[in-house]
């Protein structure tokens, strides 16, 4: 703790006090920027990042802006040393996960706008401008790395940006990213759907460019973390890909469907020609087969006539409590 005293510098003017009384409606946003640092057992890096932070945001003289940390059940005074710097600290009693940790920041900034940054020191403080200039323009301005990392990991981001891209239709260059600045109310529509798990941004990415909204992505090149690294690629990485999964079928469905149901649709017509050549018969596995692609087919159109009933449904999330 003695080393964060001596570089501790008292809270801006900027960030902006809790706002007291009661009242069971939430308050209009006060700030402009709200940053959301989830964190577990960050203490170390967060010593050398939230002074940084702090010294970024205030000289781009950003408007109002405040410094939120979940504190995910840290065991080594993370949320203690947060509030020594002038954050505002919310806490789990016990860890719930990095999704979750996201999801309960989301639902206590007061900004018009969310930053999303790793608490691990991966995201330098020196990269937000190049977000903030976007703000006007787009609705997700996203951090995309370049370079770094280690060679497994990068070949696996290759492969979920490539099925991302197929499943939206649109180029995604880094779909894992957490560094990433987004308006609040269209983050508020999709909530519910975000895992309690790493894979937020995988979530998040899919469903705002799916339903519309527009996405810049920005390069920029990630610090090395200090400490391990809490994401295990076996276990994390099939985690990514089901959700992924579970994202495609649920907001563009027929990307998934069409292709199985024309390749059983292949396969069933090809095992016709088969038998017809071999026996002179047409089997019951070949009409299983056909019928079993026409059933796909079809599951798929009427997934998509749901999907499209939830994007006509969707805009009203800033408003729910």
């Amino acid at each position: 703790m003695t080393a964060a005293k001596e570089i501790h510098t008292p809270p801006s003017p900027a960030l902006l006090p809790t706002p007291k009384g009661g009242g069971g409606s939430r308050p209009r946003p006060l700030t402009t920027v709200s940053v959301v640092l989830p964190a577990l057992d960050e203490k170390e890096n967060l010593v050398k990042l939230l002074p940084r932070l702090r010294r970024v945001l205030e000289e781009r003289k950003t408007p109002a802006f405040e410094i939120l940390l979940v504190d995910d059940g840290s065991r080594d005074g993370t949320g203690a040393l947060a509030r020594e710097f002038g954050a505002r600290v919310v806490s789990h009693p016990e860890p719930l996960g990095n999704g979750a940790a996201v999801k309960r920041g989301i639902r206590e900034a007061r900004g018009e706008w969310i930053l999303l940054m790793d608490a691990d020191g991966q995201h330098p403080p020196e990269e937000i401008p190049k977000l903030l200039e976007e703000m006007d323009r787009y609705d997700m301005v996203v951090g995309a790395r370049k370079g770094g990392g280690s060679l497994h990991r990068n070949l696996a981001n290759l492969v979920y940006n490539g099925l991302a891209s197929y499943v939206t239709g649109r180029r995604i260059e880094d779909l894992t990213s957490g560094f990433r600045l987004i308006r609040r109310k269209p983050l508020l529509d999709f909530l519910y759907l975000l895992p309690n798990t790493f894979s937020y941004p995988t979530t998040i990415t899919l469903a705002l460019i799916r339903a519309g909204y527009s996405v810049k992505y920005v390069p920029f090149t990630p610090a090395r973390r200090e400490g391990s690294s809490k994401i295990k690629l076996l276990r994390d990485g099939s985690r990514f890909f089901l959700i992924l999964l579970k994202i495609a079928t649920l907001f563009s469905p027929l990307k998934v469907f069409l292709p199985l149901a024309f390749s059983i649709w292949a396969l069933g017509g090809l095992y016709y020609v088969y038998t017809f050549l071999t026996s002179h018969r047409f089997t019951n596995m070949g009409v299983l087969l056909l019928v079993q692609g026409s059933i796909l087919f079809f599951l798929g159109l009427v997934s998509e006539q749901v999907a499209q009933l939830r994007y006509e449904r969707s805009g009203e999330g800033g408003d729910r409590p």
